[in-house]
């Protein structure tokens, strides 16, 4: 059972950057695609960012591209979000996850998630 563990939230400044990072318990990371996905209050989880096994392939939803990257580390076990130009409505909760369908953008694309990290964008 893999493990996923957020870091990297905290309270920003709109307009400003933010690097989350999602560590893995499992060597068996590399075998999975990875993805982001954020959840405000009352609304569903919504998908934001993928990056496959092999880092070959990334996939955004349309809204962020160009804002947020994704990234990973096999070597490491980790995933990163890059985020950038930060806006009060990028405050979420922020999770990763990781899955087996290759661009997956829905919550039933991914088998483990993470416990979330707060992100809040607020002058």
């Amino acid at each position: 059972q893999m493990q996923l563990v957020e870091s990297g939230g905290g309270l920003v400044q709109p307009g400003d950057s933010l690097t989350l990072s999602c560590a893995a318990s499992d060597r068996s990371f590399s075998t999975y695609n990875m993805g982001w996905f954020r959840q405000t209050p009352g609304k569903e989880r919504s998908f934001v960012a993928a990056v496959s096994w092999n880092k070959a392939n990334t996939h955004y939803v349309d809204s962020l591209k160009g804002q947020f990257t994704v990234s990973r580390d096999n070597a490491k076990n980790t995933v990163y979000l890059q985020m950038r130009n930060l806006k009060p409505e990028d405050t979420a909760i922020y999770y990763c996850a990781a899955g087996v369908v290759a661009g997956g953008d829905q919550i039933s694309d991914y088998n483990y998630w993470g416990q979330g990290t707060q992100v809040t964008v607020s002058s």
